[in-house]
């Protein structure tokens, strides 16, 4: 495993002079890195958590009205913990990784 590593680190490093195939780790596979992809499950769950939040308050009789709907729950909180979970993975995904080269 270690000298596949070192493999991959020689071909890149050679990879713009030699036209070389060049070897990919499993991180360089995917278009996000882990760590970013936990902080976006995270963010996933509190917009699922903000959808339960605003859910409910309906009335079994279609004749009677419930004032429910309009409570503070589902009309303040529940959009802001969506609206920032949002605002979350937007940033998450536009945020510059810590291993990229500046070169």
């Amino acid at each position: 495993m270690k000298d596949n590593k070192k493999q991959n680190k020689d071909l890149q490093k050679n990879k713009k002079n030699t036209g070389q195939k060049v070897m990919l780790n499993d991180e360089e596979l995917f278009a996000l890195p882990p760590e970013k992809l936990k902080w976006i499950g995270i963010a996933v769950l509190f917009v699922i958590i903000g959808m339960f939040l605003v859910s409910g308050g309906g009335s079994k009789d279609p004749n009677v009205f419930n004032y429910d709907i309009f409570s503070f729950r589902r009309v303040v909180i529940a959009p802001l913990v969506m609206f920032f979970a949002y605002l979350s993975i937007i940033y998450i995904i536009m945020k510059k990784n810590k291993k990229t080269d500046t070169k």
